[in-house]
């Protein structure tokens, strides 16, 4: 085409590409919706109005143009940093907290059973003052543990007056019983329900571990079968089983060996043992 129309569009085109090459893309698509849709007619170099249909023919010569010179390409928007977050990995607390609850869940310990007595070895007190080292050696007994009255009432320091309170008894089981499991409840006067309930389950817990209870008594008491039983001046006997969950206790009493063991209900124990005390 040698027509002014396309030599002054070329010319303006060039001028454009070497100036302001990113205008080339808006003025060519302004130049066309004006020719196009306005119907006003462009002029060539010396002024002279150009026909509707040169102005069409301009329009697909600038397309032309700038498609082969590639000057007209607008360059792609930079990539935007991705904001996603990363995904949860398996080992994430997230995904931990979706774990079975039920395999951190601590195991419920079984339910004591009604009756339990101990296998333990009696023996009766061999002096009249020995009955707290005879309570204690039976008692150990059923855990298994052998030791003689003379080395037990070594460790309690028992006399003639015999042995001093269930302070002693508790430290001396403790000492001989792994982890020292022994507690010490001691009574001011007569027991109050709170302390007779604590009596029970404290015998139902070492019984069903397997220990063997010392109880320092005064006074009278009679037994299930309507035995009486009577220490003015203290005792000491040990607890080697119960039945009925506790509420009856079967006593090892190393006072008679010809009588060295009966049941006796918890409260009748509780307060045999009022002002003195127990090792459980």
């Amino acid at each position: 085409m040698e027509d002014p129309v396309k030599h002054t569009l070329q010319r303006q085109l060039r001028r454009l590409a070497t100036e302001r090459p990113y205008q080339i893309v808006a003025a060519s698509a302004a130049a066309l919706a004006i020719a196009t849709t306005t119907g006003v007619l462009l002029a060539d170099a010396d002024g002279a109005p150009a026909s509707e249909h040169t102005a069409t023919t301009v329009a697909e010569m600038r397309s032309d143009t700038i498609a082969s010179r590639g000057q007209a390409r607008v360059a792609p928007p930079s990539a935007a940093p991705s904001t996603a977050a990363p995904a949860t990995s398996a080992a994430s607390p997230a995904a931990k907290a979706t774990s079975n609850p039920d395999l951190t869940r601590k195991p419920t310990p079984p339910k004591p059973p009604a009756t339990k007595v101990l296998d333990y070895d009696y023996e009766a007190q061999n002096t009249y003052y020995n009955c707290g080292p005879a309570a204690t050696r039976n008692a150990l007994s059923a855990s298994g543990i052998d030791r003689t009255q003379e080395e037990l009432g070594a460790e309690l320091g028992t006399t003639e007056m015999g042995t001093n309170s269930a302070e002693d008894t508790t430290r001396v089981l403790n000492a001989e019983v792994k982890g020292s499991p022994y507690r010490t409840r001691m009574f001011e006067g007569a027991p109050s329900r709170a302390q007779m309930d604590r009596l029970q389950a404290d015998v139902v817990k070492a019984i069903t571990d397997g220990r063997g209870v010392v109880a320092n008594v005064v006074g009278d008491a009679t037994d299930t079968d309507g035995g009486w039983h009577s220490y003015g001046g203290g005792h000491y006997i040990a607890v080697v089983g119960y039945k009925d969950n506790g509420r009856t206790v079967r006593v090892a009493d190393s006072a008679n060996p010809a009588d060295p063991s009966y049941w006796i209900t918890t409260i009748d124990l509780a307060n045999w043992i009022a002002s003195r005390g127990y090792s459980a």
